[in-house]
């Protein structure tokens, strides 16, 4: 199906939208996954799976998308249908509602049990509640209601929300005139990222050449001397459901190797040392 879209897109963009047994990405598993693949001529193709999480789904989550146990009991693992729905992600941008915080996250951890590694770093991702939240704080119902002066008949079902999240998209560039019809920089609008951060969540950043905590009791603590004086804090985190890329550093560092920092960081730390040379 071919229908007029209003970012110019040089690659296919996925909206997706994930149901789950909970909001844990290292604990709940997937129940429903739908993605709409919107190709740069304009075409359009959906895909929906259904899968069987391999847990019971809490009766209070049932509640609120209403997917039971028995809706997919026959239904098959994420493992059947994980080649199949990385190919249709494969090289792909990405887009949803409140994807950055939760659909990614869980569908990353979902492809890391079957040994695929669904890599983000290169994609460029739009994320329609972040613009509805920078411009009219509310969630996909309101924004369908607001953009489209639609009722979400069909709210909590992923195929549902994944359309709507197309609509509210498509109802905010008719909004907004100045919003960018351009993957890269709506890209950058999405994510606004601190350029000292090492995760995309800013759990840790470069200072002054070296990778330190950025939260709770130990912000400012390097993470080197943390590994060496405290290691049960950096075990904490492997254990905990920090984001993956957030995990990876630290289960790298405790393995001896080191990300490089950016390039700004470098140079800064560089200029920081000629100071102190120079005293």
């Amino acid at each position: 199906m071919k229908q007029t879209f209003p970012i110019k897109i040089d690659r296919p963009l996925v909206f997706f939208d994930i149901e789950s047994t909970g909001t844990s990405p290292k604990a709940d598993r997937i129940i429903d996954l739908a993605l709409i693949r919107i190709l740069p001529g304009g075409t359009r193709d959906a895909h929906s799976f259904l899968v069987n999480p391999g847990m019971p789904i809490p009766p209070e989550v049932t509640a609120i998308h209403g997917i039971s146990d028995a809706d997919v009991r026959d239904c098959p693992p994420f493992s059947a249908i994980a080649d199949r729905a990385f190919s249709l992600l494969e090289n792909t941008d990405l887009a949803g509602f409140n994807v950055l915080r939760f659909d990614i996250p869980m569908l990353v951890e979902e492809f890391l049990r079957c040994d695929i590694e669904f890599d983000i770093e290169n994609r460029r991702i739009i994320d329609v509640q972040r613009i509805f939240h920078r411009r009219e704080p509310r969630d996909l119902s309101a924004a369908l209601a607001f953009y489209c002066g639609e009722l979400h008949l069909g709210a909590h079902g992923a195929m549902a929300d994944t359309e709507a999240s197309i609509r509210v998209l498509e109802g905010q560039f008719k909004r907004y005139a100045d919003l960018a019809a351009d993957m890269e920089k709506l890209h950058e609008y999405c994510n606004k990222r601190d350029p000292s951060w090492a995760d995309r969540t800013g759990r840790f950043r470069w200072s002054n050449g070296a990778l330190v905590v950025n939260f709770g009791k130990f912000k400012g603590t390097p993470l080197a001397d943390l590994i060496s004086e405290d290691p049960g804090f950096a075990k904490w985190i492997l254990r905990s459901d920090f984001p993956r890329d957030t995990r990876r550093i630290v289960e790298e560092a405790m393995n001896g190797r080191w990300p490089s920092p950016p390039a700004a960081e470098q140079r800064r730390s560089g200029q920081e040392d000629d100071e102190v040379s120079q005293l």
